[in-house]
């Protein structure tokens, strides 16, 4: 058994770009740029998870390892199929629309869950700072208790503040962390009226009372969900490391 497995759900259909694992960034396939970042973390293994078999052709084509998997619900549960063949002690769920993903982002992850004794998932948050970035959909807002467990995500501008400029917003990012059974029990889980809402895998687990663990981070990322979001990628791609 190895210690984190790494798995990157890559779903051909995109209600925003369809195909978007394959739409190039720099001249290099988004779903190979993922690939890039994981395979120089602390991760044991990273494999892609995919429904395309055009997917699987670009990655295993690159000397990357990927495996088909059925129509899944979300990414979450595309991960969970993958980690029942390969035994680790971690599960990671790397996005596969962040192309900036680093292994500062991850490893920190993992040495978290090392020692983590309430939650079965960790997931990175950071302050939003951008203006406007709070009211936008596809930034996923969070709120924690004292103690960094994760209150509620949605894709609405929370918590409510009459002063916008002094209340701090975070927002999730990046990969999760799983240890493997919270993963197995996260896929047997039926989806809520929460997580059907909002469309947001993670509240099926605060739904069902369990643990969300947040680890702050300064990382900068850019996650393609927009024409716009390639735009910002082609603007900061050539500056210095983050």
């Amino acid at each position: 058994m190895i210690e984190t497995l790494a798995v990157i759900p890559a779903r051909y259909g995109s209600t925003r770009l369809p195909g978007k694992p394959l739409i190039k960034l720099r001249g290099r396939e988004l779903v190979l740029r993922v690939l890039d970042g994981a395979k120089r973390s602390a991760a044991d293994r990273v494999i892609v998870a995919t429904d395309s078999v055009e997917i699987l052709r670009v990655v295993q084509e690159a000397g990357g390892e990927a495996m088909m998997t059925p129509s899944m619900p979300t990414g979450g549960d595309r991960v969970a199929f993958v980690a029942r063949e390969i035994p680790s002690r971690f599960v990671l769920n790397v996005q596969g629309d962040d192309p900036m993903v680093t292994p500062e982002m991850i490893n920190p992850m993992i040495e978290a869950l090392r020692v983590e004794k309430t939650a079965g998932l960790v997931v990175l948050v950071k302050r939003i700072e951008a203006i406007g970035e709070a009211d936008r959909s596809s930034v996923v807002k969070v709120v924690m208790s004292a103690s960094g467990l994760a209150l509620y995500f949605s894709r609405a501008p929370i918590p409510w503040a009459e002063d916008n400029n002094n209340t701090a917003r975070f927002k999730h990012v990046g990969p999760y962390a799983w240890r493997r059974d919270a993963l197995f029990d996260f896929a047997s889980l039926p989806r809520g009226p929460l997580e059907q809402s909002e469309s947001l895998e993670m509240l099926r687990l605060l739904e069902n009372g369990r643990a969300i663990r947040c680890l702050e981070t300064d990382v900068r990322t850019i996650e393609i969900d927009t024409p716009e979001d390639i735009e910002a990628f082609e603007r900061v791609y050539e500056l210095p490391p983050f």
